[in-house]
């Protein structure tokens, strides 16, 4: 082991804010400033090509439907093909399966998974291709009536296209996976125009972590590409208007904010039906995996959504229409009934097919259904408005991201009435969700694949206890002079001092110079003449006891060390920290979370 490094407290290159004492509250450096202009850039990358992308959607549905040439988005529900309309996603799973095949079988899936895959397995590094076939691909599967939303394969090409950019640059994973992220929330705020919720979707979902070097980029992006949208917007390339718009009415209160928690608790409930249902799906395939080859499977999904478009022709497509339908409150209760369960069956089938698609927009029809369904025997405010609950409710439960929910529901309406509502909905279909599923439908894709997702952030004890609070003060330590025959002979068996893995080397007036490793001690026994200071490291790195226990654990990591000598300021030895030291901090958190006291005991007064 080479104890020697430099004792300024970041031997690892990384700032923690400890240096002469002195603790920060994040560990963000200035570096971070050189990756602003890329944010902006992918920002407005990211706008361009997500716009780019509706538009080939609304192509390929105008060709396939209607046989004419137009980017505008259109439903297939207006159709006047009839059952030759079957054919249209059949045809569309055939083309996808060509192309996963032939392309890259990376195109397949609804896009959010994947793009966590990258982040977890391969450095966030992106094929270029990924960025060409994904939004071809899910154009063509969503133009030809696949019941999906645009959202996520725009977030997985927004994200290949920040990673490709990483690329091009002298960074590290962490600094693409900020880029990757960037370029996904940028995607998401073009499309909804939802820049806070996609900042919010990017941090809840994809960085895993909650730092000012990733929410920064996110943040930037995210705005960047809104502006843009906004410039597009007074250009009439785009309207100025949120995507759904929806009349002004009454806050819900009172007794009525019941129906919002009991639409949060059926529609976290609707987290594991629709969860369940997209990956019984997906096992059936990879059953019928034995006899067909999987580029066959979306032609198969596609039949399913064909079929399933004859019964409610409204529940295929991007269904951005649909949706505005639900919370305008347009839909009696027999037709959101039929849209709820034939969306469910085509969606799950068609992605556990493999075709490529988002789930985004499907949960939002889904969650706004079945909130106008519930809303029908509810008082304080019209199924419409409802529907608006149960589309928030359904994406704090099915994506287990309730902050993102809360205003991604709010910035697709403007409206604030609604907002008490939205928090208690989307708070308890988390509660719901978080309790009766494992695994949301996002990280059980990852999971399948063999990893894990632990969506729980919190802060790492290693970050709240100083050095001073675990380390061992009773410390054996030698001088220069001392022989290493002499020493070896002194640590015999049943020396309370063998325990020791280090020895720190004091001079005479008691401060540290050196380091002797347990190693070097049982060489001592064949040169027992030569001396400590002969053996020792000079200069070792060291810990201090006003810092706190990560950055010192990111030194030992790096240095491959087990322990460290522990000094105040001025160099003078104050104990030893190993890693084992370190478990006692993670203790000293299990003690708060597992042991229940009753502190505070309420007493009867006595009588008289």
């Amino acid at each position: 082991m080479d104890f020697s490094a430099s004792r300024n407290g970041s031997d690892n290159g990384t700032s923690h804010g400890t240096d002469n004492g002195r603790l920060a509250d994040f560990t963000t450096t200035p570096s971070i400033l050189r990756l602003v202009p890329l944010a902006l850039a992918i920002g407005a990358i990211g706008a361009a090509v997500s716009l780019a992308l509706l538009d080939m959607i609304g192509l390929f549905t105008n060709l396939f439907y209607f046989q004419r040439l137009s980017v505008s988005l259109s439903s297939p529900a207006a159709s006047t093909l009839g059952p030759v309309a079957v054919l249209i996603p059949v045809a569309g799973g055939l083309i996808v399966g060509l192309m996963a095949r032939f392309g890259s079988e990376q195109i397949r899936g609804h896009g959010i998974p994947e793009a966590m895959e990258r982040i977890l397995i391969d450095g966030s590094k992106v094929q270029p291709r990924l960025a060409l076939l994904k939004p071809i691909s899910s154009a063509i599967s969503i133009g030809t009536g696949g019941p999906f939303g645009a959202e996520g394969p725009i977030i997985l090409t927004g994200g290949a296209l920040g990673s490709i950019v990483g690329q091009l640059f002298h960074l590290t994973a962490a600094q693409r996976r900020s880029l990757l992220v960037a370029g996904a929330a940028a995607g998401m705020s073009a499309v909804f125009g939802t820049p806070v919720a996609a900042t919010l979707f990017g941090v809840e979902l994809l960085a895993f972590e909650w730092r000012p070097r990733s929410m920064v980029l996110i943040g930037l992006a995210a705005a960047t590409a809104d502006a843009l949208r906004i410039v597009m917007a007074a250009h009439g390339l785009v309207s100025p208007q949120p995507l759904f718009p929806i009349p002004a009415h009454a806050a819900i209160a009172g007794v009525a904010l019941l129906g919002a928690a009991a639409i949060g608790v059926a529609t976290g409930l609707a987290a594991w039906l629709m969860t369940q249902a997209v990956y019984r799906f997906e096992d059936a395939f990879k059953r019928l995996g034995r006899h067909l080859h999987w580029m066959w499977w979306p032609m198969i999904g596609g039949l399913i959504i064909g079929v399933g478009g004859l019964i409610d022709a409204r529940a295929l497509g991007v269904g951005y229409g649909t949706i505005h339908a639900e919370l305008l409150g347009r839909l009696g209760l027999t037709a959101l009934l039929s849209l709820f369960a034939v969306k469910l069956v085509i969606w799950s089938g068609g992605l556990g097919g493999g075709t490529s698609g988002g789930i985004l927009a499907p949960i939002l029809m889904m969650g706004a259904a079945l909130g106008g369904i519930i809303g029908h025997l509810l008082p304080g405010a019209s199924p419409g408005v409802w529907a608006l609950i149960g589309l928030a409710g359904a994406l704090g439960g099915v994506m287990r991201s309730p902050f993102t929910a809360i205003v991604f529901a709010f910035e697709l309406t403007h409206d604030q009435s609604s907002l008490l509502a939205l928090l208690i909905a989307a708070t308890v279909a988390h509660l719901v969700s978080v309790l009766v599923l494992e695994r949301s439908i996002l990280t059980e894709k990852v999971a399948r694949r063999g990893f894990h997702v632990m969506r729980e952030y919190g802060v790492d004890p290693l970050e709240a206890t100083f050095v001073r609070e675990v380390m061992d003060t009773e410390v054996f330590a030698v001088t220069p002079q001392r022989a290493l025959g002499d020493l070896y002979a002194h640590l015999g068996e049943g020396s309370a001092e063998r325990r020791q893995r280090l020895f720190p080397v004091l001079d005479d007036a008691g401060a540290l110079v050196g380091a002797l490793a347990f190693s070097a001690v049982l060489a001592g026994r064949h040169t027992p003449h030569r001396t400590v200071g002969e053996a020792m490291i000079a200069a070792p790195s060291v810990a201090y006891p006003d810092e706190i226990l990560r950055p010192v654990a990111d030194r030992m990591a790096s240095l491959e060390l087990g322990v460290l000598p522990v000094v105040d300021r001025d160099g003078r030895l104050r104990g030893l920290l190993n890693q084992f030291h370190l478990v006692r901090a993670r203790q000293k958190l299990l003690v708060e979370e597992r042991h229940a006291e009753r502190p505070l005991r309420l007493r009867r007064a006595e009588a008289g």
